[in-house]
């Protein structure tokens, strides 16, 4: 899509799998091998009783999906927000929702909602973006 044919309110959703895998690739990328996200007996006895994921692992997919999805390719970051409302376990499933709720036409900004929900509907991450949509 390009710029003229997106409007406010339009929206997208994508499902993603926080496995075991994913969490490990982004510990090793990053260097953030947390025990809480790597390791089930340091983690089994936190707060959380389980591992869970890194927040910027579950906000690193509204990157794919503004990237590569919705608004899609050539898209190009100014500003995220995010706000992380609760844990992600290793093992869950999350909804990333995107949805446009304001345009700069002169500079071709889009405005986003960007919201990650758990598979009970609960949000983990609640955020807001503005991109540069050529």
């Amino acid at each position: 899509m390009n710029y003229n044919e997106i409007g406010i309110g339009d929206s997208f959703e994508m499902n993603f799998l926080v496995g075991d895998e994913k969490v490990r690739e982004f510990a090793k990328t990053t260097g953030d091998d947390n025990p809480l996200h790597v390791d089930d007996d340091f983690a089994a006895k936190s707060q959380f009783g389980k591992r869970i994921a890194h927040g910027m692992l579950v906000a690193s997919f509204i990157s794919k999906v503004i990237g590569r999805d919705f608004p899609g390719d050539g898209t190009i970051y100014v500003s995220q927000d995010v706000k992380f409302k609760r844990p992600v376990f290793v093992g869950d499933e999350v909804k990333v929702q995107i949805e446009v709720y304001d345009k700069n036409d002169e500079k071709k900004r889009l405005f986003l909602k960007t919201d990650v929900l758990n598979d009970k509907g609960k949000k983990v991450i609640e955020g807001k973006a503005e991109v540069l949509r050529p």
